[in-house]
């Protein structure tokens, strides 16, 4: 008997309830809850008789608890605590029995699964789209510079080392994707699409591409696993440009160009294109400092390393010498 505190999550729909939350509830005194408890229509409909109350007072329940506590069922009165959790309820009702004990226990009726305050997310992305001016004045192309921003500083804690930062900056991303997903949400056409076709996309495409891990396919290693991605992409681009693909399809032109010549070069090389091809794009007139960037850009690849890697490493020197040389001028 005593008083015990039924505690759900918004975040699962309203009625999925584990066994124990549910016997509970039938074997239960008493059952008290807010008159706007979304959990009401299906307790009504599970045949539990529920009190509403419109503002509870924490005096009254543990009144309740104490009345109850005489009787010889197994659950005294339970109150059906908000979504939200019902903290500062909770907490003047710990305060009420600090001197006076009563038994008080917390049932969880439901849990969040993982990724369910993703849930959250897309609701405070509608609330920003709809209430905040800046939020709602975006379009997909005056959102590049910021997610390109923070796709960068994710590198840089990365970079540096800095894993407890990393939370926070993919938080950054991931909010850029839900941003792009509302934003396309509002178009009255074909090309419409939500957060979760974003999400049912990717799905498909993963499940697609690991047929040793969803199909029937068997590989030997990392290697195979690699080779078999890139020829289910292959399969892919032909498939969607009516056979007519280009090695290049996909590519996107406007990525750091050290990056983007690499990824040309390793395209161009697995499709096993003629290396002269390669030779004269890094042949340039004397002077011509994109033909030699892309000729080190080859000879990187050629030594297994990644170029913008090397050049953004030595960039990184540069700068803390760079740094070094200011507060040794500050010192002086």
């Amino acid at each position: 008997m005593g008083l015990t505190l039924l505690a759900t999550t918004h975040r699962v729909a309203p009625g999925l309830l584990g066994w124990k939350a549910w016997e509970t509830l039938r074997s239960a005194a008493r059952v008290l809850a807010r008159v706007d408890h979304p959990l009401l229509p299906y307790l009504h409909e599970a045949g539990v008789h529920v009190e509403t109350v419109t503002d509870p007072d924490p005096g009254a329940l543990v009144a309740a608890a104490r009345a109850e506590s005489a009787g010889a069922g197994p659950v005294g009165v339970v109150w059906v605590a908000d979504p939200d959790g019902d903290e500062r309820l909770m907490r003047e009702i710990g305060q009420l029995v600090v001197g006076d004990p009563v038994e008080i226990e917390v049932l969880h009726g439901s849990y969040d699964l993982p990724g369910a305050r993703v849930l959250d997310l897309v609701s405070v992305m509608d609330t920003l789209r709809r209430d905040c001016p800046w939020d709602a004045k975006q379009t997909h192309a005056s959102l590049v510079p910021y997610l390109l921003e923070e796709a960068y500083e994710v590198a840089d804690t990365i970079d540096d080392g800095d894993l407890g930062a990393l939370r926070e900056e993919l938080g950054d991303v991931l909010m850029q994707v839900a941003f792009h997903a509302v934003v396309a949400s509002e178009r009255d056409d074909e090309t419409a699409f939500t957060i979760d076709d974003v999400a049912a996309g990717i799905v498909d495409k993963l499940v697609r591409r690991h047929p040793h891990v969803f199909g029937d396919v068997t590989v030997s290693g990392a290697d195979e696993v690699n080779a078999n991605w890139e020829q289910i992409k292959a399969a892919e681009r032909e498939a969607r440009n009516g056979g007519e693909a280009s090695i290049f399809d996909g590519v996107p032109m406007g990525q750091p160009a050290l990056t983007l010549a690499a990824q040309l070069l390793r395209r161009a090389e697995r499709a096993e294109a003629p290396g002269e091809l390669a030779d004269r794009a890094a042949t340039g007139q004397d002077g011509d400092v994109g033909a030699r960037l892309f000729a080190l850009v080859r000879e990187a690849r050629a030594e297994g390393r990644d170029p913008e890697a090397e050049l953004r490493a030595v960039a990184r020197v540069f700068r803390d010498r760079v740094h070094d040389w200011e507060r040794t001028r500050q010192a002086d």
